[in-house]
């Protein structure tokens, strides 16, 4: 199993020392926030990609999955006017086409909150209304889109591995995949291999990350209540080989890189128990 770095707990500092610490602690990839002050999608157009690409380079650390800033800070293809969902198409559009220049495999994306006034009808209709033309735009560059499920707390859009299977076989397009952010179940009272199970082979991508079970908080795995290591022993039995990232978002902004270093240490002490 490949293990990546997410850089969204560098913010406060200059992308290069993301890409330096992944190279040093041994991660195999980046899984590269698009938000300011790095990488947003429009940045990347006006000519800041040829500055990653020299990152990939210098520190033979690819970018294999891009993950745009949206839902909701200032884009949010859920909730809004017809002119706001418009800015967030072509906004995902962009992303779609810079992951595709990054080299990525894939650009990540997920469902913000619908708003408390939108009915079921409303929501199903203006969700695949807006992956049927990303997935458009991805078939047109030869580029993937993953779908991330998110919390209760984030979302009324789609919470668990039966909508996001659901919402797969409406859309029905190979490129389109699912995912799991494993303190997604966690918090939401869901085993997590169930998306290994009502997903299939369209479960193509991993956030690892420990949860206290009550709220969206990502913790240092290791610091919450999942039982992380035999929980990837689970996924190993069930057959997920594919990559998994450690998704530290901002409780551990001060020092990204003792806690980068320290959760790919107990990753792999998980993945070496079993």
């Amino acid at each position: 199993m490949e293990i990546g770095m997410f850089t969204s707990g560098y913010q406060r500092y200059p992308l290069e020392k993301a890409f330096a610490d992944a190279k040093r602690f041994g991660y195999d990839y980046i899984e590269l926030l698009g938000g300011r002050p790095h990488a947003f999608a429009f940045d990347l157009q006006k000519g800041e990609l040829k500055e990653v690409l020299t990152f990939v380079d210098r520190y033979e650390m690819p970018v294999a999955v891009y993950t745009p800033e949206h839902n909701g800070y200032p884009y949010n293809y859920m909730m809004g006017s017809a002119c706001q969902w418009e800015d967030a198409m072509l906004y995902l559009e962009t992303a779609l086409e810079m992951g595709k220049a990054l080299g990525a495999e894939y650009t990540l994306i997920s469902a913000g909150h619908a708003g408390n006034t939108a009915t079921e009808t409303e929501i199903r209709t203006r969700l695949d209304r807006s992956l049927l033309r990303l997935c458009k735009k991805a078939e047109k560059l030869d580029h993937k889109i993953l779908l991330e499920p998110l919390t209760h707390f984030e979302t009324n859009v789609c919470t668990s591995a039966n909508c996001l299977a659901g919402i797969l076989e409406r859309i029905h397009s190979p490129y389109l995949s699912g995912m799991c952010d494993v303190a997604v179940p966690f918090v939401e009272g869901e085993p997590v291999v169930d998306y290994l199970t009502k997903l299939g082979s369209d479960m193509q991508h991993l956030h690892l990350v420990d949860s206290n079970g009550t709220d969206e908080t990502h913790l240092l795995p290791g610091e919450g209540r999942m039982p992380l290591p035999e929980l990837l022993a689970e996924m190993r039995r069930y057959g997920y080989d594919k990559r998994a990232t450690i998704e530290l978002v901002t409780a551990y902004l001060n020092e990204p890189s003792l806690y980068a270093g320290r959760a790919l240490e107990r990753v792999r002490e998980c993945l070496g128990a079993w």
